[in-house]
């Protein structure tokens, strides 16, 4: 039986995932053996998604700290 399964990538998979990681995983776990293009873009925009929120976190952090000790708190 020959399958034929639409797997060009899809951009907005990634934004998906990008936007909802959690949903990027699970579609990169459950795509990963019969769409393995489509599933590696949901893969990389969760990790692009979950980096982000990682890298916005610590520079708000930051901001919030070099404000402090500005205030002399």
């Amino acid at each position: 039986m020959e399958n034929n399964v639409n797997d060009n990538g899809g951009f907005l998979w990634g934004l998906l995932g990008c936007c909802i990681p959690i949903v990027g995983l699970i579609l990169f776990l459950v795509w990963k053996d019969q769409k393995p293009n489509t599933s590696k873009a949901a893969g990389i925009g969760a990790l692009v998604g979950v980096i982000s929120v990682v890298v916005l976190y610590v520079i708000f952090f930051v901001i919030i700290g070099v404000g402090a000790l500005a205030l002399g708190a």
